[in-house]
């Protein structure tokens, strides 16, 4: 009887056929890697990355160059002419160096992307500015510093006339732009007991007058504020104004300034960083630091 017994388990396990189970289902593994490439278009890119942790066919999928182009800026070429050494590196690679900063123009400008939209941020070191009496120790100075992007920063001791003035030729890839000066009211020292130290003895004079914010287009566009500098002992945003960029492929002509020229009065203990563009749907992003 055990006999049997144990035949009839046997049988009964391997079926009629003598299959030991039945037959797998498909899975995710058994997409098309051009399946996946293509559903991959329509995610952004850290979704992607995560997915192409899952298994080696989505990950050869992830590696797809028409994935990572239609997640790159409609610029990107101009981009990777402008600040990459290698023209001939794959989509994702290219994605992936143009998030990192990259510096251009001597290294007073530099240019990245945000890792989740693919869009251009841009920043415009004060050493890239012309800036009034700059060359004069007995007002303006360059001090190091780690609180800033380029490490260094322009401090006013004392002026009658604040003049800074910039521009900017770059192919933007369309959408809406705001532009701002970074500022501070106040000189950064080093720390003391960890803690940070801002000096601000020599801020004088901005509250009697505004500060006048400009910029203008090569397309004509033009955007003027004026704001009273108060906020002393951080960095603070000023927002200068917006333009709109309806041709990618088109580089676009940029002029702002920053102005102060009421001699009534002397100004100083200012520290000038940069100027930032970015676009504009990130305005609450710089507003809050």
């Amino acid at each position: 009887m055990g006999t049997g017994f144990s035949f009839f388990l046997r049988e009964t396990s391997t079926g009629l056929l003598g299959s030991s189970s039945p037959p797998a289902k498909p899975g995710l593994g058994d997409l098309p890697e051009s399946c996946i490439s293509s559903i991959f278009m329509y995610l952004d890119p850290p979704e992607i990355c995560k997915l192409a942790q899952m298994n080696r066919p989505f990950r050869a999928a992830s590696l797809a160059d028409f994935v990572w182009e239609s997640k790159l800026p409609s610029n990107y070429k101009f981009l990777v002419d402008k600040v990459l050494d290698h023209e001939n590196l794959p989509k994702k690679e290219i994605y992936a160096r143009l998030c990192q900063p990259n510096r251009f123009d001597g290294s007073t400008k530099e240019v990245w992307l945000d890792k989740s939209c693919g869009q251009v941020f841009l920043s415009i070191s004060s050493k890239a500015l012309r800036i009034t009496g700059i060359d004069d120790r007995r007002y303006w100075s360059h001090i190091p510093t780690e609180e800033t992007r380029f490490h260094t920063v322009a401090y006013l001791q004392q002026i009658w006339w604040v003049e800074a003035l910039g521009e900017l030729e770059f192919e933007f890839s369309p959408g809406s732009y705001s532009l701002y000066f970074r500022l501070q009211l106040g000189k950064t020292c080093p720390k003391r007991f960890g803690r940070r130290v801002c000096n601000v003895d020599q801020v004088h004079g901005w509250h009697i007058k505004p500060v006048r914010f400009q910029l203008s287009t090569s397309d004509g566009q033009h955007a003027l504020s004026e704001c009273y500098l108060h906020q002393q002992g951080s960095w603070v945003h000023y927002h200068v104004g917006d333009f709109v960029v309806i041709d990618n492929h088109k580089p676009m002509k940029i002029k702002f300034s920053m102005v102060q020229i009421d001699c009534t009065h002397t100004k100083g203990g200012l520290s000038l960083d940069s100027v930032l563009i970015y676009p504009s749907k990130f305005r609450e992003m710089l507003i809050c630091r």
